[in-house]
């Protein structure tokens, strides 16, 4: 469903742009991460003017359990500044940071309190990966009953079909689905 309206009570929800994830793929064209972290840089930034929340998110773990893509449950501590937010996001002191040990922001990590105690009715999702990190709290958002945009040209993912299938067959299922120029668009009419 195309975007409809900005809720008065919105907030950005940026997923998982940091240092360790960001710096592994920016070189590779075929994921769109750079462009992920350009508009996502815009929509905090335009977020932010507006006096809307923005949330930035990292991840510093994952589910315990094994699985088939070969990841030792016991692999080594990842480097020193891995999980920091990369600069480009310009962090201010109005930005609210949430720290996941899983796919979903949702997941103990205190964001639906958050959300609930600023009024939050709809949130915006941005970041990486599309597949796994947007999709797993865009689903946890519809789940918890907030209105929910996916901003498809600020996410990116190493895996283009994945994107795609996340964009095209999924998101329409959970929530509207806009450009960064359209969201940007409907917050400058509905403020």
């Amino acid at each position: 469903m195309p975007l409809t309206t900005i809720d008065p009570a919105s907030a950005l929800v940026v997923i998982d742009l940091q240092k360790g994830i960001v710096s592994a793929r920016t070189d590779d064209p075929t994921t769109a991460i750079a462009d992920a972290v350009k508009r996502s840089t815009h929509l905090a930034t335009e977020f932010r003017r507006h006096g809307l929340p923005v949330i930035l998110v990292n991840i510093t773990g994952r589910a315990p359990g094994r699985t088939d893509t070969g990841r030792s449950v016991n692999s080594a501590a990842p480097p020193a500044g891995w999980a920091d937010l990369i600069d480009e996001l310009d962090v201010q002191p109005t930005d609210h940071l949430i720290t996941k040990r899983r796919r979903s922001a949702f997941h103990d990590t205190g964001l639906d309190t958050l959300l609930r105690d600023l009024g939050v009715t709809q949130v915006v999702l941005s970041g990486v990966a599309t597949s796994s990190g947007v999709e797993s709290t865009a689903r946890s958002a519809s789940d918890q009953g907030y209105h929910v945009v996916l901003v498809t040209d600020a996410m990116g993912d190493p895996d283009p079909e994945a994107h795609r299938h996340s964009v095209e067959r999924v998101f329409p299922k959970l929530g509207e689905t806009a450009t960064t120029a359209e969201v940007i668009d409907m917050v400058e009419a509905t403020r």
